[in-house]
């Protein structure tokens, strides 16, 4: 995610182009980028559960749309989806590594 935020705040060319394809706003990508970003530095460091709950909700919420908006528009839709499932099992595992703690 935190690569992915470093291609959406440099304004890729070839990204800015399939949200242009796709008709989204391109201010669009600028935001998801700064979340993406944020997102990405809360789960790695050492910064409150309650914080971490709130990154990988919104990266579902990210998986989620992305994977419908390329269902809608006919392109590509699997990688979405690998990446919802390995957000899922990261959580998963967190949450078992939290129960080992107590």
């Amino acid at each position: 995610m935190l690569l992915s935020a470093v291609m959406y705040l440099s304004r890729n060319t070839e990204l800015m182009e399939s949200f242009k394809s796709l008709g989204i706003p391109l201010y669009f990508v600028a935001l998801l980028g700064v979340a993406k970003g944020l997102g990405a530095v809360v789960l790695i460091a050492p910064l409150s559960d309650k914080l971490k709950e709130w990154a990988y909700a919104g990266f579902a919420f990210v998986f989620i749309g992305a994977a419908w908006t390329h269902l809608a528009t006919g392109t590509p839709w699997i990688a979405p989806l690998l990446f919802l499932a390995l957000l899922a099992a990261s959580y998963f595992f967190r949450l078992r590594m939290q129960q080992i703690k107590i």
